[in-house]
């Protein structure tokens, strides 16, 4: 087994999840002495943490201003992340491998949306299941359209978030009776900046993962602030249904967000513009409320609409 791939099983039980924990590279390389197979150098292995910590596949990160490792946080799934850096950089990634770290920078605000998204629909009653094979790093490009990131499972209990889920027993059997499933599925494309040149294919890619579920979604973090691009979207949701959604979240906000939850009180609130029903496009408020554009039974009547079973679920 080569050293990376050793050091790639052994050093996520090695490192601390904080940065302000960071283990330096000394004590780092004793630790991990006690677990490698073969004799190898201090400089191959401080070599080796040093280009493992450039790679935002890898389990290590260095600490950005200081000295010391801590552990990455869960990894971005490699297809739909390196999508995302593309869509960022329009294209130039050269802006990015010149400097690792601003990669490793704009991974995190992607691990912590995915993170906001996540614990919102669980807060409120979803129950969200993430695709992570599917965008491995050998999968095939053609993935992003097949798969969404994440799936929204929906009950429809018809309870309030804050109460526990109990699902009604004549509904089910009613449903059963009926051939209906008993559950919505919603089919989830995540993208952390919307933007003129990409939104297009960030819609239709939402649209074709979506064809075996109930709905589609496509969520941003950052707000939908041009208003081309709004009567864009809100254009092609009218007609085809798929729902667009923003947290309001700009880069900023996604810095200062903590790298892991310390306190187990949910952060109640919705994201800021919800266009699933006919809403102003103007500026919103710096409210930290989500806003949605549009749902299945806003499609326009024409041919492209797609007919859809709730059956299919």
């Amino acid at each position: 087994m080569s050293l990376r791939k050793q050091l790639s099983d052994i050093l996520p039980a090695l490192l601390p999840s904080n940065p302000s924990d960071a283990i330096k590279g000394t004590e780092l390389i004793r630790l991990t002495r006690l677990q490698l197979d073969g004799n190898y150098s201090d400089a191959s292995l401080r070599y080796h943490f040093s280009i493992m910590s450039c790679d935002p596949a890898s389990p290590i990160a260095k600490v950005e201003k200081g000295q010391g490792y801590y552990r990455r946080t869960a990894l971005v799934p490699a297809l739909s992340g390196a999508q995302e850096l593309l869509s960022m950089t329009q294209g130039r990634l050269d802006d990015l491998t010149s400097d690792p770290q601003a990669a490793d920078h704009a991974l995190m605000r992607i691990r912590k949306f995915r993170a906001v998204v996540t614990r919102y629909h669980e807060i409120n009653g979803r129950f969200p299941f993430s695709f992570r094979e599917a965008f491995a790093k050998d999968a095939p490009i053609g993935n992003l359209w097949k798969y969404p990131e994440v799936v929204l499972v929906d009950w429809e209990t018809g309870g309030a978030p804050d109460e526990e889920m109990a699902l009604d027993d004549a509904m089910l059997a009613l449903k059963q009776r009926l051939g209906l499933s008993p559950f919505r599925l919603q089919a989830a494309r995540l993208r952390i900046q919307p933007s003129l040149l990409s939104y297009r294919e960030d819609f239709f890619q939402t649209l074709a993962v979506s064809m075996w579920a109930n709905g589609g979604e496509l969520i941003y973090a950052a707000p939908i602030e041009d208003e081309a691009l709004a009567d864009g979207l809100r254009k092609l949701n009218a007609c085809f249904g798929v729902g667009v959604t923003s947290f309001g979240l700009s880069a900023e906000d996604l810095d200062e967000l903590p790298r892991r939850r310390t306190s187990s009180t949910p952060i109640r609130g919705k994201p800021r513009r919800s266009w699933r029903s006919s809403t102003s496009l103007a500026s919103p408020p710096r409210t930290r409320a989500r806003t949605s554009i549009g749902t299945r039974s806003d499609r326009c009547a024409t041919s492209r609409a797609r007919p859809r079973s709730s059956s299919n679920g």
